[in-house]
């Protein structure tokens, strides 16, 4: 859709006079009551009021552009507004704004967006800019803007279509830009950066990581051919593909005011490598060919990283309420007897329900991007609640459980990317409903479809294996636990880690809370033993070790376990089994002694609430010593450096 399509000679003020950045406000309102496209005024200015209460719309250079959506937009449109004095709107250059675009949409979809990313990239080009200040009347006003956008998007009026800027290779200079909320500022930079590439002759491309998504993403090949790369963002952004190229990092207000200097940095070649990632994750992105099993793991933990918060802050206060209540009042209501624990649990208990939602929902957000959220969300609460086409309702439902939410994460971002293929065929026109109708509605729906389809079948298997952990005794329960606590050692937080660390969560969500006590036990015992072995074994280490040995004993009380990395990585034949040992040793008592923990995480911190403290407490100084025995044992004595 035109900037020129939605504006009209009525709703163009021009040499208007108003004292301050309400008045303002009031007089586009009213300019917008007189298209016709506001149904109920006050609504819509609150609308308004509310969107700068967030931040100030105005974008420096004397430009603002107030924005909203509302339910009291019958249709899209435009009001545009000069001054002949401008009024403080709260600019970041601390410059009065005297031109002015209002912009109303409904309150259903994302065009506000669209249009707000078209203004900006005119509103870059200071020709445009003057040409709109100095027009004489309101037709003026609108004949620069149909030229101007004319010149800007020659393929809308049949000129040449140009070649789209993804087929070109070989660029100069890289560059990202993103600002917080993805609107504004994120297009003004991009729009900055290529101007002055231009004018210095120099082959740009630039990704915009807005709030619709990444676009114009760079690739591996172009990244490799690049001279440096730009980042312009106040946001974080994907920055590991850029290990061992020249990166500048700027604030995105640099891109847009600081182009020229920017590139010219670049050019230099005084900018510095950036190589904060490790090399070896760096290949893989830069290549751009991760196995399929790489891409699975990084979508899973995408969503275990989202889900965590919920989980530990749910299962935390969950626990908190076991430990206030009164078991004697009515076992079969135990955290639920008094009313302070009724709180706990109760609050607990929401933030534990979002668990399997928030883990499917963020895997699907990692393999479709923003679309794939509710798809996934959706098919996470429908594994959760366990509606079938036997049991529609759900009354007495059997959940899927963790294994059923990892499914519908998966199969709800493959699925959203398939709709996304297909709805690359439909025409131009419909691009702007896609993200706000096609792909939530067919997500959800396919996603309902499967999932009512296959929780029977998930739901057998959670049974299946809840009950086989349930009947565990004795000697398999000490294995297992020897073998999820060994676990958390291998990789100190890498895939080995985090799949038994999922594994435990999974089991409190099934109502299996010793599996989580021995895994817990087991990320601990890796920096407690090494920080003993470097107090009791000082022969063995450097003196930088005994000193950063010395934190380890912080971490390890506090369940991090990536403490013990630049030990491993130093000489991981010695450490790495010393560690893996102990931690076996520690999460077979803690089996061996019943140990339970509702907490997924604290370390210490919820060692109240961890059933059989004494025991959890020996099994944990017998896994540390044991580990600290075997480090003194196997490593060499340091030679004088």
């Amino acid at each position: 859709m035109r900037i020129i399509d939605l504006l009209s000679t009525d709703r163009i003020a021009l040499g208007a006079q108003v004292s301050d950045k309400e008045q303002a406000i009031d007089k586009l309102v009213e300019l917008q009551m007189a298209g016709g496209c506001i149904d109920d005024r006050e609504a819509y200015r609150k609308a308004i009021l509310a969107r700068e209460e967030m931040s100030s719309t105005a974008i420096e250079q004397g430009i603002a552009v107030p924005h909203a959506k509302s339910d009291a937009v019958s249709a899209p449109s435009l009001a545009a507004m000069t001054l002949t004095q401008g009024v403080d709107y709260g600019a970041m250059d601390g410059q009065p704004s005297d031109l002015f675009f209002m912009i109303a949409a409904p309150f259903n979809g994302d065009l506000h967006l669209e249009i707000l990313s078209r203004l900006m990239v005119l509103l870059m080009d200071g020709e445009f800019v003057k040409a709109l200040r100095s027009a004489a009347d309101a037709q003026q006003f609108m004949a620069v803007i149909d030229r101007f956008e004319k010149e800007k998007y020659p393929q809308e009026v049949g000129g040449t279509e140009q070649k789209p800027v993804e087929e070109k290779a070989g660029y100069r200079v890289l560059a990202v830009t993103a600002c917080p909320t993805g609107i504004a500022h994120t297009y003004m930079a991009a729009e900055a950066l290529e101007k002055a590439a231009a004018q210095m002759n120099l082959s740009i491309k630039v990704e915009t990581n807005g709030s619709g998504g990444v676009k114009n993403r760079l690739t591996a090949q172009e990244i490799e051919q690049a001279d440096g790369i730009i980042v312009a963002a106040d946001k974080n952004v994907e920055t590991a593909r850029f290990a061992g190229k020249k990166v500048l990092f700027v604030p995105v207000s640099d891109g847009i005011h600081k182009p020229q200097q920017l590139l010219e940095q670049i050019e230099s070649g005084t900018v510095a490598v950036y190589e904060k990632e490790k090399k070896a994750a760096v290949q893989q992105q830069e290549q751009g060919k991760e196995s399929f099993g790489r891409q699975l793991y990084k979508h899973l933990m995408n969503g275990v990283s989202h889900m965590l918060p919920f989980v530990i802050g749910g299962g935390i206060l969950i626990a908190i309420a076991f430990l206030l209540d009164d078991y004697s009042i009515n076992p079969a209501n135990f955290g639920m007897n008094t009313p302070l624990a009724a709180f706990f649990k109760t609050v607990g208990g929401v933030a534990f329900d979002f668990m399997l939602p928030i883990l499917a929902g963020y895997i699907a957000y990692s393999i479709a991007d923003r679309p794939g959220l509710a798809v996934g969300i959706v098919g996470g609460y429908i594994a959760k609640v366990g509606n079938s086409f036997a049991n529609i309702s759900g009354e007495n439902a059997v959940s899927g459980g963790f294994l059923a939410a990892l499914l519908a994460g998966f199969v709800a971002g493959y699925l959203v990317l398939g709709i996304k293929k297909l709805a690359d065929k439909l025409p131009e026109s419909m691009e702007g409903i896609k993200p706000v109708l096609i792909y939530p509605l067919f997500g959800v729906l396919l996603i309902g479809v499967f999932m009512f389809a296959v929780n029977p079948t998930m739901a057998a298997i959670n049974t299946g294996i809840t009950s086989f952990l349930n009947s565990m005794g004795g000697s398999s329960k000490i294995l297992l636990g020897c073998i999820v606590a060994g676990m958390m050692s291998i990789d100190m937080g890498g895939p080995f880690n985090k799949a038994a660390y999922v594994f435990g969560t999974a089991s409190i969500a099934s109502g299996n809370y010793d599996v989580m006590a021995a895994v817990m036990i087991g990320g601990m015992i890796p920096p407690l033993a090494v920080a003993l072995a470097t107090t009791f074994f000082k022969k063995k280490f450097t003196s930088e070790e005994r000193k950063s040995g010395v934190v380890n004993y912080i971490m390890g009380l506090c369940f991090i376990t990536e403490g013990v990395i630049p030990f491993a990585a130093a000489d991981p034949l010695r450490v790495i089994p010393s560690c893996v040992a102990g931690s076996a040793v520690a999460g077979g008592l803690s089996m061996l002694f019943g140990c339970t923990l509702r907490a997924p995480h604290g370390g210490i911190f919820v060692f109240p609430v961890v059933g059989n403290v004494v025991g959890y407490l020996i099994a944990l100084a017998a896994g540390s010593l044991v580990g600290m025995l075997l480090l003194g044992v196997l490593k060499k004595d340091k030679v004088a450096e």
